[in-house]
């Protein structure tokens, strides 16, 4: 290869899928080499305002999501696991392979040298493959063993049902700190460790969360990101258990959901609909979150202590893996009462063990390897992989 090369990025349409490739994107642009993104139409303002080239292809989320409403109404009702499966298979699989085209046409008008994709983004393997391209899985959060019952659904409603094998038999990258890994044999044993990140500060500050603040107590952050911030009621009830806390309280809605929905709120109470997630996290004591992959890797790569309040997808997972690491606590939705919220922070805030354990991880995260470290290396082996295909061919 080059030393100029041309890299395509490449992700669902959601912020925690897309979000988590930006350090290595941005070692490779800050390398020289010429860097793109294709995700959703919906993202590319968002990621254009973050300085990213992007380029829209396949289907917006909200159209994703409406078809998959559609699908999962007609079939399995009262069936959960039916229910999850249908949403797996809409949102990433079909989703996937609407997304093909619009890859195959970037690809013809700027040919990459290597396709980059989240685990779920399986149109860019279908794409590599189209263009005997090497490709490269880049982890969003902890590579969960479940992925692997999961997987070929997904690939199965691409309608290519072998592109998950294929990708498990390539180059990955992992994100995921050992304290966080989960027990038994590893999707990709020979994955290369990258450091996850705490997410972008932001060009400008939106709060002045710093030492200026009247009084020091404690910071208690709480988010339900950007999906499941659509929840009936569950930032109300968190919110109703925590402002009555000495605590300052800095509340994200998250996209659709106007701050003043939670009604008037005391002083310490700052309520926004978006807040970059580090620029709240250098300055928090604790996170009370859904547990998505980047809000709870980001509080840790903080040393921040949580609440995990999960509901779907894999906040089930990442709350299990908090609560091993004793970095945390956990409430299911139907335990998530104001009370209930409220004693767990103040058990959280009051006892130590938990901030020894999250700082623990916090170190794990500091001694993985840098985007800017581990690119030449995914580089080199991306290369070894087209060979290897090359010579299969």
């Amino acid at each position: 290869m080059s030393d100029r090369m041309r890299l395509l990025f490449t992700a669902s349409p959601a912020y925690g899928h897309l979000l988590p490739l930006l350090p290595m994107l941005r070692a490779a642009m800050t390398a020289g080499h010429d860097v793109r993104l294709a995700t959703g139409p919906d993202m590319v303002g968002p990621m254009r305002a973050r300085a990213v080239p992007a380029y829209g292809v396949g289907a917006t989320w909200d159209e994703i999501v409406a078809e998959r409403d559609a699908e999962a109404s007609r079939a399995h009702a009262e069936d959960l696991d039916a229910q999850r499966l249908v949403s797996a298979s809409m949102l990433f699989g079909r989703a996937a392979a609407r997304r093909l085209p619009g890859l195959l046409d970037l690809a013809g008008r700027w040919r990459p040298d290597v396709v980059v994709h989240e685990p779920l983004e399986l149109g860019g393997v279908m794409l590599a493959r189209h263009l005997g391209l090497p490709s490269v899985t880049h982890g969003y959060g902890p590579m969960f063993r479940e992925y692997g019952t999961l997987g070929p659904i997904v690939a199965g409603a691409t309608g290519d049902p072998g592109v998950w094998d294929e990708m498990l038999a390539g180059t990955a990258l992992d994100i995921c700190p050992p304290a966080l890994r989960p027990p038994g044999a590893a999707l990709w044993p020979e994955a290369l460790a990258l450091r996850p990140s705490a997410g972008e500060a932001g060009a400008r500050r939106v709060l002045d969360l710093g030492p200026g603040r009247a009084l020091r107590r404690p910071l208690v952050y709480v988010t339900l990101g950007t999906i499941s911030n659509a929840i009936p009621g569950l930032m109300a009830e968190m919110v109703e258990g925590l402002r009555s806390l000495s605590v300052d309280l800095v509340v994200t809605t998250g996209p659709g959901v106007d701050p003043a929905s939670l009604g008037p709120q005391p002083a310490h109470v700052t309520v926004r609909q978006f807040v970059p997630q580090d620029q709240v996290l250098r300055h928090a004591d604790l996170m009370v979150s859904h547990a998505g992959a980047g809000t709870m890797l980001g509080a840790l790569c903080r040393g921040l202590p949580q609440l995990c309040v999960p509901h779907g997808a894999d906040q089930p997972w990442n709350a299990e893996a908090v609560a091993r690491a004793r970095a945390g606590i956990v409430l299911s939705e139907d335990e998530c009462t104001p009370a209930a919220v409220r004693a767990a922070v103040v058990t959280l805030l009051s006892s130590p063990s938990y901030r020894v354990a999250a700082r623990e991880v916090q170190a794990e995260i500091e001694a993985m390897p840098s985007a800017r470290e581990v690119l030449p290396r995914m580089l080199e082996l991306a290369d070894r992989d087209r060979g290897v295909e090359k010579l299969a061919g």
